[in-house]
C-alpha cells in the first residue's frame, strides 16, 4: 500500500497500515524532499502529527514516479493493493492527475481509496461543483474507487485507539474487499454502496462543526448544542434526499458518528474555526493560529449553492457562510437562527 500525502490524516493512516502489514509493505510519499529528510531522520511527523513514532517498516519516498512504480510492482507480485489519496480536496485534481500521468489505467488488483471530505465550488465558468468522486474519475479515469469517511481523529489513529470508518463506493464487491485491506489493529471498516450519501454526509458536518464551535464559545449550554447536531443531522438529511442517497447513511458512522465528534471534540479543526470566530478574531487569525486546513471554511459556499440549486432549505450552513464571508457576527448569527419561524420537525 501506498499512502500519497504526509498531513496529519495521511501519515496516521500510513502508521496504521505499516502496524498489520509486513515490513516493507506500506510506504508514506511526502510532496518535498526536506519534508521526506525530515520524516525519514525524525521516524515522525513533528509537524503535523508530532509524538506519534512511525514503525520501523514503514517507508518514506518523496519521488512520486519512484513510488507509484514501485507500489505496481508490489500490487503484480500480491495480487491487490490500494493507494490511499490524502490530500485535501483543494489538492486532489492535481494529485489523481499526477497518479495518472505516472501510470495510466488501472492495472489488475489496483484501487484508489481517497480520505478528503468536502465539495468544491469552482469560480469560474457556471459554478460547477464537484465531489471527490468526481475529482477522482475525471484525474484516473476507470480506476475502481472508494470513499474512507466516519469519525476520525488522526491522533487517536496514530495511537491505536478504536475507530469505525465507512468505505463507500459504487462498486460494493470492491468496497467490501478493500475494507478487509484497512480493516484490523483497531480500526473497524464497514462497506458501502451510497457513495452519494458517504460524500454529503461527511462535507457537510465539517460546516455544521463551525457552528457548534460559535454555540460552545458563546456559552449557549449543552441544549443548544445538542440542537445544533440534531437540526444539522437533518440538513444533510435534507440534501442527501434529494440527491438520492440512502436515508440509512445519515445514521451511520459517516454523517451521524462523524458529526457528534467533529462538533463535540477538543481535536476538531472546524469546531475550532468556529470558536475562534465566537471570540471575535477574524477568518485569517484562526486559519493562521489553526497551522492546518479546516474543510468547513472553502465547503460551506460550496454546500450553501447547492441547496439553492437544489431548493433545500439549510439554514445552519447559510448562517456558517454569512459569518466566514464576515456579512454577520457571531452573536448575529445564532440570533437570526434562535429566531425563526416555528414549523413542523418531521416534514412530508
Amino acid at each position: 500500500m501506498l499512502v500519497l500525502g504526509a498531513g496529519a490524516w495521511g501519515t496516521a493512516m500510513a502508521i496504521h497500515l505499516a502496524r498489520r502489514t509486513q515490513p516493507g509493505l506500506v510506504g508514506l510519499w511526502a510532496r518535498s524532499t526536506q519534508q521526506a529528510k525530515g520524516l525519514s531522520e525524525d521516524r515522525e511527523n513533528q509537524r503535523y502529527l508530532p509524538g506519534h513514532a512511525f514503525p520501523a517498516g514503514l517507508t518514506i519516498c518523496s519521488d512520486l514516479a519512484v513510488a507509484l512504480k514501485d507500489w505496481r510492482q508490489q500490487v503484480a507480485h500480491q495480487g491487490r493493493g490500494l493507494l490511499v489519496l490524502a490530500s485535501p480536496i483543494s489538492g486532489l485534481a492535481d494529485l489523481c492527475a499526477s497518479v495518472y500521468g505516472v501510470l495510466g489505467p488501472a492495472q489488475p488488483g489496483e484501487g484508489l481509496v481517497w480520505l478528503c471530505k468536502g465539495l468544491v465550488l469552482q469560480a469560474e465558468g457556471d459554478r460547477a461543483l464537484s465531489w471527490p468522486s468526481d475529482l477522482v474519475s475525471r484525474g484516473c479515469p476507470g480506476w475502481v474507487a472508494g470513499a474512507l469517511s466516519g469519525p476520525s481523529f488522526a491522533q487517536e489513529v496514530a495511537k491505536g485507539l478504536p475507530v469505525a470508518l465507512t468505505l463507500a463506493s459504487q462498486d460494493l464487491t470492491w468496497a467490501r474487499q478493500a475494507a478487509q485491506d484497512l480493516h484490523g489493529q483497531g480500526m473497524r471498516v464497514y462497506a458501502s454502496d451510497d457513495l452519494v450519501g458517504v460524500q454529503v454526509g461527511g462535507a457537510i458536518k465539517n460546516v455544521l462543526a463551525i457552528a457548534a464551535g460559535v454555540a460552545d464559545t458563546m456559552a449557549l449550554g449543552a441544549n443548544a448544542r445538542a440542537a445544533l447536531i440534531t437540526r444539522g443531522l437533518a440538513e444533510a438529511a435534507r440534501l442527501g434526499q434529494a440527491m438520492g442517497a440512502n436515508p440509512e447513511t445519515f445514521l451511520g458512522l459517516a454523517t451521524l458518528g462523524d458529526l457528534v465528534l467533529t462538533a463535540t471534540g477538543d481535536l476538531s479543526r472546524n469546531r475550532r474555526v468556529g470558536m475562534g470566530l465566537a471570540a471575535g478574531k477574524t477568518l485569517d487569525q484562526v486559519l493562521a493560529e489553526l497551522g492546518h486546513v479546516a474543510e468547513g471554511v472553502a465547503t460551506a459556499p460550496a454546500i450553501a449553492a447547492l441547496g439553492e440549486r437544489l431548493k433545500v432549505e439549510l439554514p445552519i450552513t447559510q448562517a456558517v457562510c454569512r459569518l466566514l464571508a464576515g456579512q454577520t457576527t457571531a452573536r448575529q448569527a445564532m440570533a437570526e437562527l434562535l429566531t425563526r419561524d416555528p414549523t413542523d420537525e418531521v416534514r412530508p
